[in-house]
């Protein structure tokens, strides 16, 4: 079903929550100064310093990143599946990406970086932040995801199989 379908539509505006928007995420910041500097300059978000120990980030829409300040100077590294995505264009730009990450990466702190690797429907690769959150650059659409629910739900290995039909508005010409 696509996502504009009214009966999912509907279904949405009755649930016994009344949710209407998804309007934020959070994640955990050990320098504040430092994360603003690394979301504004290197990963490209406009920011905004709401409080003196947190910022609210965002990127091509409404949803933000609400990051706050350890309370307690510590934080455990963001586990793998608890990812970011950040989407460009094409695979190639995942590539100039990763390249560019581990070309970097000191002057970010950025630790871990995976290599690029097709999966679920994209190409794409993974790092972790300057504060431990896990990232991943994925070349996708221009309306992300969306491609998911026009194709509606899917069965087996589904975007998980190798082989599966990416979106080709995410492939190389």
């Amino acid at each position: 079903m696509a996502e504009s379908d009214p009966e999912i539509a509907t279904k949405r505006r009755q649930t016994p929550l009344n949710t209407r928007f998804f309007s934020h995420a959070t994640l955990e910041s050990l320098d504040l100064a430092k994360t603003r500097k690394f979301f504004d300059e290197f990963l490209g978000f406009e920011t905004v310093q709401m409080a003196d120990v947190s910022f609210w980030a965002r990127m091509g829409g409404d949803q933000i990143i609400v990051v706050v300040k350890s309370p307690t100077g510590k934080k455990a590294d963001m586990p793998f599946l608890n990812h970011n995505g950040l989407d460009v264009p094409t695979d190639a730009d995942v590539d100039a990406a990763h390249a560019l990450i581990k070309a970097e990466k000191d002057k970010w702190g950025i630790g871990k970086i995976t290599p690029p690797i097709v999966q679920h429907g994209t190409y794409c690769f993974y790092f972790t932040d300057l504060d431990g959150n896990m990232w991943e650059i994925l070349s996708n659409p221009a309306n992300g995801y969306a491609w998911g629910f026009d194709r509606g739900d899917q069965f087996g290995k589904g975007h998980m199989a190798r082989d599966y039909d990416r979106p080709s508005a995410a492939k190389d010409a």
